[in-house]
This record gives structure tokens, C-alpha cells and sequence, in this order.
């Protein structure tokens, strides 16, 4: 039996839901602890994870943008790969709300 890193507890085979934020990739097979719940995917699983991610325009999504000025407000640019996968278009509205101190959240207002 394997020892989980995170709290010494036991890691036993088993699926469990692999999701990016609120997008669910599927179930996958993993070690999991009996007592905090992490979840160690296997290689298998990595690699299948990893195809899902492209499959759905995730891979290599992530970028760096900075913070300017436009009049007297601070301004956010998207990148256009991000804009484009979440189809954002000039005008769409969005909610902007914190996290904790590091964390900015834009979600997407349904029209």
C-alpha cells in the first residue's frame, strides 16, 4: 500500500472527476486517499488528460497580459486566443469581482 504525501493516509486505486475550473473532463483512474481525497492520476490517465485538454482548445490557453490606463480607469487586455475560445466580442458584458487579494475573477454575464 502507498502512503498519500499530503496527510499520510493510504492510497487506494479508484476514477475520480478530473475538472480545469468549472470545465469536467471526465472521470480518470487515480491512487486517492482514504483521508484527505487527493487524487494522484496515473500516467495513463495524464496522457488522456492532456488529449481532452487539446480536444477542447484548453491546451496552452493560459497567457500573461498587463494592467494600463484608459481615462481614469485601470484596463485588462484579453488576449485574442482566450477571447476567441470564450467568444467575447466587443460590448458582451462581464462581472469582475475578487478572490482573496491575488485573484481576479471575470465571468461572463448571460444575455
Amino acid at each position: 500500500m502507498m502512503e498519500c504525501p499530503m496527510c499520510n493516509g493510504t492510497l487506494k486505486k479508484g476514477r475520480t472527476e478530473y475538472s480545469y475550473h468549472d470545465i469536467h473532463f471526465g472521470e480518470y483512474d487515480a491512487d486517492i486517499c482514504d483521508t484527505c481525497g487527493e487524487a494522484f492520476f496515473t500516467e495513463e490517465a495524464s496522457d488522456a488528460i492532456d488529449e481532452k485538454a487539446k480536444e477542447l482548445g484548453l491546451w496552452g490557453l493560459e497567457a500573461r497580459s498587463k494592467v494600463s490606463y484608459s481615462g481614469n480607469s485601470l484596463m485588462v487586455r484579453i488576449p485574442r486566443e482566450i477571447a476567441e475560445f470564450l467568444d467575447l466580442e466587443k460590448g458582451d458584458d462581464i462581472r469582475i469581482h475578487p478572490e482573496g487579494k491575488k485573484r481576479l475573477v471575470v465571468e461572463l454575464v448571460d444575455q
